[in-house]
């Protein structure tokens, strides 16, 4: 497939109260009819509570993206807190319409709100594959850690899901960019809106940008429901004309 609809959800999150936050984003989905890939935000069932109630692989929050899935025909991805094994992790969901998951727990832990103490640290970076793109998955503070991030010609699109707070926002908009400028990548960004208990306030500007760091879109402050459709052709053309990904230096991760 040459072309891919991406449908960024920026929205308020309730806090703690999966149910209620299931409910709103099923309204809110009702009037997507079409597209390829459905991005939610950091924690959407729960908010950024780190000591809120973690669900199971086989859980209410799981299984309702694996039947969105079905029911839209897309690709859904959204972190939440899960409890495998005895560990509690910032986990990015993959739910494919075909019934099957993949998953990517959170690297980078947010030390300034001791997300450490709460959660165990992901290992391993993950790509998926969809309708013929690479997608790689990631969380949040990742952004601020271009190695991580580092395209290593395994990806296509690089997706971030958010909880990032206003006060650094011009982080948020500047790092997606350098993102997508090193990376020769599609980069999105899908941030949440609104205010938490804590009075912690967020302004959206979700985005998607292009290889060469151009913004295709970016979100405002308030809540949206928007679809954008990347090409593989102008990504191609982009690589093409500026091979720089071929003198990158390689490196391993431990």
């Amino acid at each position: 497939m040459t072309e891919l609809s991406l449908t960024l959800v920026q929205s308020h999150l309730i806090w703690e109260q999966p149910k209620a936050n299931l409910s709103y984003f099923g309204q809110l989905l009702q009037s997507v009819k079409q597209t390829d890939v459905i991005i939610l935000p950091e924690l959407f069932s729960t908010a950024f509570s780190l000591s809120a109630k973690a669900e199971s692989m086989d859980g209410e929050s799981v299984q309702w993206m694996l039947n969105l899935s079905k029911e839209k025909n897309a690709l859904i991805l959204g972190s939440l807190l899960i409890e495998d094994n005895g560990y509690k992790y910032n986990r990015l969901i993959c739910a494919f319409p075909d019934g099957s998951v993949q998953h990517y727990d959170k690297r980078h832990l947010f030390t300034l709100m001791k997300e450490e103490s709460f959660i165990h640290k992901g290992d391993r970076r993950l790509t998926v594959e969809y309708k013929g793109w690479r997608i790689c998955p990631l969380i949040c503070y990742d952004l601020r850690f271009p190695v991580y991030s580092r395209n290593t010609d395994d990806y296509d699109i690089l997706v971030y899901v958010a909880n990032w707070p206003i006060t650094r926002i011009q982080h948020w908009n500047q790092l997606l960019i350098a993102r997508a400028i090193e990376n020769q990548s599609y980069v999105v960004g899908v941030n949440r809106v609104g205010e938490d208990v804590n009075g912690i306030k967020y302004n959206g500007q979700s985005a998607v940008i292009d290889a060469s760091g151009h913004i295709i879109y970016i979100g405002g402050e308030k809540e949206a429901l928007k679809t954008v459709v990347v090409s593989k052709d102008s990504l191609q053309s982009a690589r093409n004309k500026f091979p720089f990904l071929q003198d990158a230096d390689k490196f391993t991760i431990h």
